[in-house]
């Protein structure tokens, strides 16, 4: 089965975009080939911006279209874009609340051999807490796809994490993005006390590991952190006995804190055991060695569900 990585829905969906909505604008950060916003140059060059190697900057000026009335995409690299840019988006685009979609590329630790420095691994959780901010973090291209164009004609800010590495194709042509709301991807066996919760990168992981047991656990994609789906998680939290969330991302303020702040206002008996990168950075070597190292791949989330 062909890879192919969320980066590039983003790049094919801003065309369609673009071409179809002359109101649209893109801008990037000197990467835009790295990106996919260069896509946006194909079908209207004069509408697509590159502010060079000055993150902040493109984040203002992207507010500034956006209060001009224009539906603005702003894109580079989630280490820059959440941590360079930071203060820009919390009071010159989540403040006022305008109309810019921040694309976010390369992040988690699949960005792979670029290294910790690029590694973004506190993305999510710096943007999920910003007041208004949505967050989506689409598992395969039809899902990035999807809520790319979603999110463009929503009112309000908007931050979708997308990945550098190719990844296995999780929902086909006919899937339907459902914003805010939780997707049960296998039920799992009766017998079975464990569900699999997982976003990004980490749905194909739960899947090859819900293949690999004899009791299967069912398997939930939640592509979107922020709002995240409340009330799929406390009916979780009532049902099973252990809850496995996976992300390529901090433990720390990512998926599984949004899923242990529901389960500590709610009813239910559920064990919660959070993997994904464990307060340590990343480093440099290939996304699948990286993920096995740090604990949250296929094979240790096999083991983490049988223990259960």
């Amino acid at each position: 089965m062909a890879k192919i990585a969320t980066r590039v829905a983003y790049g094919d969906a801003l065309k369609q975009l673009m071409a179809a909505d002359k109101n649209i604008v893109a801008l990037d950060a000197d990467l835009a080939g790295s990106t996919k916003g260069a896509e946006a140059k194909k079908v209207a060059p004069e509408r697509h911006f590159d502010m060079g190697i000055a993150e902040a900057n493109m984040m203002a000026v992207a507010a500034g279209l956006a209060a001009s009335g224009k539906i603005a995409f702003a894109s580079t690299f989630a280490m820059f874009a959440t941590g360079r840019a930071y203060e820009q988006i919390r009071n010159s685009i989540a403040y006022p609340r305008l109309n810019v979609k921040i694309c976010a590329s390369h992040a988690g630790v699949s960005v792979g051999e670029d290294g910790a420095s690029h590694q973004c691994i506190e993305d999510i959780s710096l943007m999920r807490t910003i007041p208004g901010m949505r967050v989506i973090v689409p598992c395969d291209y039809n899902e990035a796809l999807q809520a790319v164009k979603y999110a463009a004609y929503q009112d309000g800010p908007f931050f979708v994490r997308l990945g550098r590495s190719g990844v296995e194709e999780v929902n086909d042509e006919n899937y339907v993005f459902e914003f805010g709301k939780g997707v049960v991807l296998k039920e799992g066996d009766p017998d079975s006390d464990v569900v699999l919760v997982a976003t990004g990168s980490s749905v194909q992981e739960c899947l090859k590991a819900h293949d690999a047991m004899d009791v299967k656990p069912k398997v939930i994609n939640i592509h979107t952190i922020a709002p995240i789906d409340r009330e799929l998680i406390e009916e979780l939290n009532k049902t099973y006995k252990k809850i496995i969330t996976v992300e390529d991302h901090l433990v720390t303020g990512g998926l599984g804190s949004a899923v242990a702040e529901v389960m500590a206002e709610t009813q239910g008996n559920a064990k919660l055991v959070r993997l994904g990168v464990q307060n340590v950075f990343g480093e440099s070597g290939k996304p699948d060695e990286l993920y096995h190292k740090l604990g949250f791949d296929a094979e240790a989330i096999r083991k983490e569900a049988e223990n259960a």
